[in-house]
């Protein structure tokens, strides 16, 4: 069937299942995150969500909905029978209204969760061309079971008795150890041999990048190197979410397998939140230094990032541009920066960080928000069409979800988006990290490799594979 008009989403919308069973109960997990891996482990569906947000962990498993966009076209799902939208390079637009029409349908209060690819920013701020071929650029899932755990507690909410008493069962027997010997681990030794290895064409990048900025293309870009893990290496991502978060003090964390790929991240700032009051903010990042064992040699580091003019430059830039994009959307005059050049902890590395807020224009839903604000500059640059060409120069290959987003979101209007950072990311029988750092007029290349090396260390040393 292919549609897109108002009234085929509409149907499409009344064929979804509605959330009928709501169950709280006690659990014998302390660790919220403990219970959410365990779930991902039983086996429930094929696809699943894990998502932190401010000290509650969302679980997510089975596919009453989904719906996948690429540049040409939005496919929807549900009981069976499949819908497909013609999107004409405006994918996101599309897939919104399908979203929107739940609610219209009576879904209201629904969660979704899902992911976008970083190469949608080609469609919302570059050349579309460069979107075309580099599949799927959103998905997302509407769950039959969604649980929201905190410690020693769950929430259920599922489409029917089964689902609900399915998940209390897992829940409320805490798991016995899996039989044999468990996860293998990297350790740092080998972590710091993963990443510092071939850095010669990065800082090659970086000095090109540079030449480029100072001739008045661009004014900033976040250039990014990939770091693949050895062929026949079989990560865990369960066992690397577990350790990696324990390690880490993220802003959001997160554990998907959802259409065809997997994510285990500690993001260290959000994208956006926008509230069902129609408040949003976003919070960038940037400026960097290590974050160690001594804090002697911590505090010393933080005094040096608050007074590099680099550092300093790269993160007025990043403020100045969200609170442009931020205007674009918001009520006049409502944009204000609450947080300006604060230091924040994230796992290895200490950042600049500043949270820009408003409120949405009447009639102005979370999408054209995110529209707005994707991608974070903070993982891409300014300009964004000029620093999206110097990426697409000097990047090999697309990022996929690596600076794109994971998100967590409600058919009430609330939309919750996580920067994809600092996360093991897997596709096919691939396993990558990947890291960038803010390139101007200023860099130079041995700093720069250091500082992605430096955010590497966030993953690299908790990786965990199957035996």
């Amino acid at each position: 069937m292919t549609t897109g008009s108002p009234h085929d989403w509409a149907q499409w919308a009344r064929s979804v299942p509605a959330l009928r069973c709501a169950h709280g109960l006690d659990i014998p997990y302390e660790d919220p995150s403990d219970a959410a891996v365990h779930l991902t482990k039983a086996g429930l569906a094929e696809q699943y969500a894990v998502y932190e947000q401010e000290g509650t962990w969302y679980f997510a498993a089975g596919s009453a909905v989904t719906l996948t966009a690429d540049a040409d076209r939005v496919t929807a799902r549900a009981a069976g029978r499949t819908w497909t939208a013609d999107a004409a390079t405006r994918p996101l637009d599309v897939f919104a209204a399908a979203l929107d029409s739940l609610a219209e349908a009576g879904h209201r209060d629904r969660g979704f969760y899902g992911w976008s690819a970083f190469e949608l920013a080609h469609l919302l701020h570059g050349d579309p061309a460069a979107a075309a071929g580099t599949g799927p650029l959103l998905h997302a899932l509407v769950p039959c079971v969604e649980v929201s755990l905190t410690p020693g507690r769950a929430g259920i909410r599922a489409v029917d008795e089964a689902w609900a008493r399915k998940a209390g069962e897992l829940l409320t027997e805490f798991p016995a150890p899996a039989p044999g010997p468990g996860p293998v681990e990297l350790g740092e030794d080998r972590a710091e041999q993963l990443i510092t290895r071939s850095t010669d064409a990065y800082g090659d990048a970086v000095a090109r990048t540079v030449a480029d900025i100072r001739a008045g293309l661009l004014e900033k870009a976040v250039l990014s190197r990939a770091v693949v893990l050895p062929t026949g290496s079989v990560a865990d991502f369960a066992a690397t979410y577990l350790a990696g978060r324990r390690a880490n003090t993220p802003a959001r964390s997160f554990l998907v397998d959802l259409g065809g790929r997997r994510a285990a991240g500690f993001s260290p700032e959000t994208v956006l939140e926008v509230g069902h009051d129609g408040r949003v903010s976003t919070q960038p990042l940037a400026g960097t230094r290590a974050l160690g064992a001594d804090p002697v040699e911590n505090d010393r580091r933080r005094r040096d990032l608050l007074t590099d003019p680099k550092e300093i430059h790269e993160h007025a830039v990043s403020v100045r541009l969200a609170c442009d994009e931020m205007e674009a959307v918001c009520r006049r005059r409502s944009v204000v920066v609450e947080e300006f050049m604060a230091v924040r902890p994230r796992g290895s590395v200490q950042h600049l960080a500043s949270r820009v807020t408003g409120r949405l224009r009447p009639g102005t839903g979370p999408w054209a928000a995110f529209a707005a604000l994707f991608p974070a500059i903070t993982a891409t640059g300014s300009g964004k069409r000029a620093a999206l060409g110097t990426l697409a120069r000097y990047e090999e290959g697309p990022r996929g979800l690596y600076g794109g987003a994971v998100f967590r979101g409600s058919t009430d209007g609330s939309l919750d988006a996580a920067l994809v950072l600092r996360t093991l990311l897997g596709e096919g029988d691939r396993t990558w990290l990947r890291a960038g750092a803010g390139v101007t007029g200023q860099s130079v290349p041995e700093r720069e490799i250091e500082e992605t090396c430096e955010k590497l260390r966030s993953v690299a040393p908790h990786l965990r594979y199957a035996r």
